[in-house]
């Protein structure tokens, strides 16, 4: 049955409503992920899903993607991969579902970083075993790429973290305050203090880690906290469209290293390492590509912030 252009319009404005913004989508993502986590986010309305249930299933599917990466059958490894994908369609789901039917949480947004987490974890484990059994260059040594892995998880932590921390101040000019994810660990503290062990537990709880996170955040951007700062000071609430305009044209370029960061393009290391036999090859791309594209990252970002402090400063806002 062809449908109407009214009905088509409005799928069309329902799935851009499902994006986080085009500024902060990468070509992979709108071409592949996105789409097909709008495929899954239709269905699981209809159903009644909700966006924390579709994130569970996303972590059993990158757990057994990481299972099946310690196998040295290819076609396993294969499969491993296959469901890894499916798991990232199901992460991108859960956001478009969340903004598709406003059911935005805390709690929601800590269980979807876990959830990728949990994935890394499996597939660390997966190559670590598999190659101590199989590699002669690490067998001798068993606890060389156990000591490579824990180093390479530290380094992808703290590269995600930023890469979603840097993603949501764009956002936070690019959309206000309502359109972004960005926190504050002072804020976030007082959160902490009205609530009450007996009654609040669970809530509490979640806000140690989450705390703890984004303080590590703000501690690896200082400019960018004092920017902050000079912000409140100046307009209280949210800057003049000038100063988010401007602010927006600068931060832009650097979007598409926090995309790199976060997913797409580890993974692609990820595989090809995995057809070449040598999965240890990601654990090096981390060290060494990675942490080279965080430092450019944070460096740039702190620079845009300093020149941003001094316009303040001068004046010129």
């Amino acid at each position: 049955m062809e449908q109407t252009p009214d009905k088509e319009t409005s799928q069309k404005s329902s799935y851009r409503d499902s994006l986080k913004s085009m500024d902060t989508e990468e070509t992979i993502d709108l071409w592949f992920y996105r789409p097909i986590g709008y495929m899954w986010a239709c269905i699981a309305r209809r159903l009644g899903i909700t966006p924390n249930a579709i994130t569970i299933a996303s972590i059993f599917l990158g757990v057994a993607a990481g299972i099946l990466m310690y196998y040295t059958d290819l076609w396993l490894n294969v499969v491993g991969m296959l469901l890894l994908v499916w798991a990232n369609s199901f992460d991108s789901a859960d956001g478009q579902l969340a903004r598709m039917t406003k059911q935005y949480s805390r709690l929601g947004r800590i269980l979807d970083g876990v959830s990728g987490d949990l994935w890394f974890v499996s597939i660390y484990f997966g190559i670590c075993f598999r190659t101590n059994a199989t590699d002669d260059l690490f067998s001798p040594m068993p606890w060389l790429i156990w000591t490579v892995a824990i180093v390479a998880g530290l380094c992808h932590a703290k590269q995600a973290a930023m890469a979603d921390y840097y993603r949501n101040f764009h956002l936070y000019f690019l959309k206000g305050k309502d359109g972004s994810e960005l926190d504050s660990s002072a804020q976030l503290k007082e959160k902490f203090a009205q609530l009450s062990w007996k009654k609040e537990w669970w809530p509490k709880l979640v806000l140690v880690f989450y705390i703890n996170y984004t303080k590590s955040q703000e501690d690896f951007t200082p400019a960018m906290q004092r920017l902050r700062s000079a912000l409140h000071k100046r307009w209280s609430d949210t800057p003049d469209e000038k100063f988010r305009q401007d602010f927006r044209v600068k931060s832009l370029p650097l979007m598409k290293y926090t995309n790199m960061l976060s997913f797409n393009t580890r993974v692609i290391a990820l595989f090809v390492s995995l057809f070449l036999g040598m999965p240890w090859l990601y654990f090096a791309f981390e060290l060494t590509v990675l942490n080279l594209m965080l430092a450019y990252m944070v460096l740039r970002h702190e620079s845009i912030c300093k020149h941003f402090i001094k316009e303040l400063e001068d004046g010129r806002y």
